[in-house]
């Protein structure tokens, strides 16, 4: 661990190089310690390291880890407790998607999203939940979608029950983890991202014509439109950009919290 760094709360982003979480990045980059998580993308995340490094005057600690395999997810949290002695917010970022035709689904792509967008959501939350509990803070954001609430697409259906996994698991942390931690589940809806590139055109056609697909800043804003430290253990947003005007949040606190 090195000195003078624990000054900071620290932050570790899955999927840090994707287009939230890079966002998620800049914005915390100069008030937080900055964890970037990578698996496959190793230029764009040296990119957003460098870009952070300079524009911060820091060295962001960015670190390859596949979370489909348990083992290089223990093999990631040595590595950052190696040089932090604590994790203060985990933000589940990271995700996939496989859309298919339902009747070409196989099990092993059923599989691969679960473990990606759920299963390590579940293990990180595992591990370092439980050291948040003992130091007395902490945050977990996880980052969701309304596809987990509602939705239409029989092509994504692995994508969404994941999604509607991740806000049961949310709601039962963050029960397990008061006072002291708090959890939050984001549901956004269609976002311009480089995961909904490869939508047809047709309906992308749609969504732009009817503004419907929103701006990976519009997103960020939102997540971050309270401060972290709101004392509040449970904050399950929805927020369907489609239609600007609705917007569901749920606030529960417990009685003890002060």
């Amino acid at each position: 661990m090195e000195e003078g760094r624990n000054m900071k709360k620290i932050v570790l982003i899955t999927g840090a190089s994707s287009d939230i979480g890079s966002e998620i990045a800049f914005l915390l980059g100069d008030s937080y310690e900055v964890i970037l998580h990578y698996n496959n993308n190793y230029d764009e995340v040296m990119k957003l390291k460098d870009k952070l490094d300079k524009l911060y005057n820091t060295d962001v600690l960015a670190v390859k880890c596949n979370l489909a395999k348990e083992e290089e997810i223990d093999n990631m949290l040595r590595i950052i407790y190696d040089r932090y002695d604590k994790i203060d917010i985990l933000i589940n970022n990271a995700a996939t998607t496989c859309d298919t035709l339902f009747e070409d689904k196989t099990k092993d792509n059923f599989m691969n999203t679960l473990d990606i967008n759920l299963v390590a959501p579940f293990l990180l939350c595992q591990k370092i939940g439980p050291k948040m509990k003992e130091n007395r803070y902490g945050v977990i954001i996880n980052i969701s979608s309304t596809n987990g609430i509602d939705t239409p697409y029989i092509e994504s259906v692995d994508y969404d029950a994941s999604k509607a996994g991740l806000i049961s698991l949310s709601n039962n942390l963050a029960n397990y983890l008061a006072p002291y931690v708090r959890v939050n589940t984001i549901c956004p809806g269609w976002i311009n991202t480089n995961m909904n590139k490869n939508l047809d055109k047709e309906r992308l056609d749609y969504l732009y014509n009817n503004k419907s697909l929103a701006n990976v800043d519009d997103l960020v804003s939102f997540v971050f439109e309270d401060e972290f430290d709101k004392k509040c253990f449970l904050r399950q947003y929805y927020k369907d950009f489609s239609n600007p005007d609705f917007k569901f949040s749920d606030e529960r606190s417990m009685p003890f919290w002060k």
